[in-house]
């Protein structure tokens, strides 16, 4: 399980890296898609803050300048590979706060597993936004990414 994890851990972070060299070398990135990859980076932030049972430094949809992006996309992988390096059991089950302060409980596997698809999910809103600005959208599709 582990090595699965690091694996979608590992493209994931490739993609966000990519997006974020390419909104960073334009003069004009979409709102819409600013405000996506900072939610995708806050929520990957938060889903990490509650598997370790800390408390999140950022809000669901803070936005971030775009020089930042690295940094928090960069502390973001850091933490989810500690997670997964650490975990002894998948199965664990973590409760949590949401952001409108209702309490739930996921498995370690489950939240690892949204985290990922959560990114893949607006990377595409973003592609989309950015392709309606005239911005060529990146191939970013795991097969493309495994070649």
């Amino acid at each position: 399980m582990k090595t699965f994890f690091n694996q979608l851990f590992d493209y994931n972070f490739y993609c966000n890296k990519k997006l974020i060299e390419l909104c960073s070398s334009e003069e004009n990135v979409p709102e819409k898609s600013h405000e996506l990859f900072s939610h995708l980076l806050n929520a990957h932030h938060i889903w990490n803050v509650r598997a370790l049972g800390l408390k999140s430094e950022f809000d669901v949809w803070q936005i971030h300048d775009i020089s930042d992006w690295s940094d928090i996309h960069y502390e973001n992988q850091r933490s989810s590979f500690d997670i997964t390096s650490n975990a002894d059991n998948f199965d664990v089950r973590i409760d949590y706060e949401n952001s409108q302060g209702r309490l739930f409980t996921s498995t370690l596997q489950d939240i690892l597993f949204h985290i990922i698809n959560h990114s893949t999910h607006h990377r595409g809103q973003i592609m989309m936004s950015l392709r309606q600005s005239d911005i060529e959208p990146l191939p970013l599709d795991y097969v493309f990414y495994k070649r």
